[in-house]
């Protein structure tokens, strides 16, 4: 199930002000490049403890031997290589141009406080959904929008560029994202077509599939709905039961989905489906796309906490999918569907809205408008803001293995299941932080703090930690693929 996880991010705020006055904020995204890889001062934590779990239980290993020696020596003065956080001179230069290109061509309709206003209330509305839905002036923003990005490849910097991608690095593509958020300009690649299916169709689809629906889907004609939960198969998805049954040259689909991400936005859906009961539940599964306006498909609201409506029932009753329709071999479905939750998952990093939301909160207590309160909440405060750099390490760890041609598998999981904990902890800090008027929803209200942002992160983060996988199957994958650790 994809949903707010899959996005990331709190909602953004209008303000662009940095750390307080006298701090130094880290780069805002450079690449992390060790210039010595074997210097002792170089070993992270993770890696040690990744050193002592593979060691066996039999082993002896000295951490402290590992670590640092103590010293007073300014950093430039110690021996051994230093981190280096900052751009390359080439990645400075495209950032540059990419920022460069925003504060040009970014139309005036997603500027100002009415569209901040627009995303606090809805942040599951993108591009791609206002050219299709969206008023007059929301379609013709959202062409505009998507005719300049579409100059560069920049509507789906992961796809080469014979398929209309721009074919940039993992770090181009991790600097594109981060200056875009700093501009609060929509996101690239939002939805779970560019970014999820169209991945997937570029590895396990055929040409002719590639032909049918990349295109379309890059120009947002075809907007995507993601079918794989069921009221029997969340976390254990390959529980799943909703059958296809092949009849002729069509598979014959009966049964429900729950949480279909953005159902009732989209008309076409990609999901798996049981094809052979018969086999182990890993297998026996096959991954197909359909078109969601074709008869014998019911699609019921799901309604969140938040009052926000991204979710759906998605009801089959003989509905008739085309053989050319399925996706990569029959019964090796999860395997497909498994690729699209690497992709879904190695995407998400919300460190810079993390990180200004937090800016934001500071700014408020320094301004004295919450008396006493910095005082009582400064240490809950300061943990926070060590968490959203270790949150932006973890997600420059990510950027940096797809750079080197690593998948990041497990690595991705630590990501998932980081990244929405703390958007919920930075969440509770905020509420504690402005007490009884956290409960304002009404953005517009002027008592309202920071725009309801933090009260409507409290609510809306609930499912963050469940969404994508839930932070326990995440676990699991950390313990299993990451440490070696037996199933249990």
């Amino acid at each position: 199930m994809a949903g707010p996880a899959g996005r990331g991010h709190s909602p953004r705020l209008a303000s662009t002000r940095g750390y307080p006055a006298g701090r130094e904020r880290a780069p805002e995204g450079g690449n992390a490049r060790i210039r010595h890889a074997h210097s002792p001062c170089g070993v992270q934590v993770g890696m040690l403890r990744h050193a002592v779990a593979s060691a066996g239980p039999g082993a002896r290993t000295d951490i402290a031997a590992h670590e640092c020696p103590a010293t007073t020596r300014p950093a430039s003065e110690q021996e051994g290589p230093a981190m280096d956080w900052g751009d390359t001179p080439e990645q400075e230069d495209f950032r540059m141009s990419v920022r460069s290109f925003i504060q040009e061509r970014l139309p005036d309709y997603y500027r100002g406080e009415a569209y901040e206003r627009r995303r606090v209330e809805d942040a599951e509305q993108d591009w791609q959904w206002e050219m299709m839905h969206g008023s007059d002036e929301a379609r013709s923003a959202a062409q505009e929008w998507s005719d300049a990005l579409a100059e560069h490849g920049w509507n789906a910097p992961n796809w080469p560029t014979e398929y209309g991608g721009s074919g940039l690095s993992t770090m181009e593509q991790f600097i594109l994202k981060q200056e875009l958020g700093s501009a609060h300009a929509p996101e690239v690649g939002g939805g779970n077509g560019i970014p999820q299916i169209g991945p997937t169709l570029l590895v396990h689809g055929t040409d002719e599939q590639k032909e049918k629906f990349l295109g379309p889907t890059l120009r947002g004609e075809m907007l995507w709905a993601q079918g794989y939960s069921e009221p029997g198969a969340g976390s254990d998805l390959a529980s799943l039961q909703t059958r296809a049954i092949r009849d002729g040259d069509e598979y014959v689909i009966n049964g429900q989905k729950m949480w279909t991400s953005t159902a009732h936005k989209s008309n076409y859906l990609f999901g798996m489906f049981r094809t052979d009961p018969d086999a182990p539940k890993h297998r026996g599964i096959t991954f197909m796309v359909m078109e969601m306006t074709e008869p014998g498909i019911t699609v019921r609201p799901i309604v969140a906490m938040d009052w926000r409506h991204a979710t759906n029932e998605t009801f089959f009753e003989d509905m008739r999918v085309p053989v050319d329709q399925v996706i990569g071999e029959v019964n090796r479905g999860w395997y497909v569907g498994m690729t699209l939750l690497d992709f879904e998952r190695s995407g998400i990093a919300g460190a810079a809205a993390q990180r200004e939301t937090l800016a934001e909160t500071v700014e408020t207590i320094q301004a004295d408008a919450i008396p006493n309160r910095g005082h009582q909440l400064r240490s809950e405060i300061a943990e926070r803001a060590i968490e959203i750099e270790v949150n932006n390490n973890l997600a420059m760890r990510i950027a940096s293995m797809q750079a080197s041609g690593l998948i990041p598998n497990y690595e991705a999981s630590m990501g998932k299941a980081y990244t929405t904990e703390l958007e919920q902890r930075l969440a509770r800090t905020g509420m504690k932080t402005f007490g009884l008027y956290s409960g304002l929803w009404d953005a517009d209200d002027e008592r309202s703090p920071l725009r309801s942002a933090h009260t409507r992160t409290y609510v809306s983060s609930v499912v963050m930690t469940i969404a994508g996988g839930s932070s326990e199957i995440q676990r699991n994958i950390i313990a299993t693929r990451g440490l070696g650790l037996p199933r249990g």
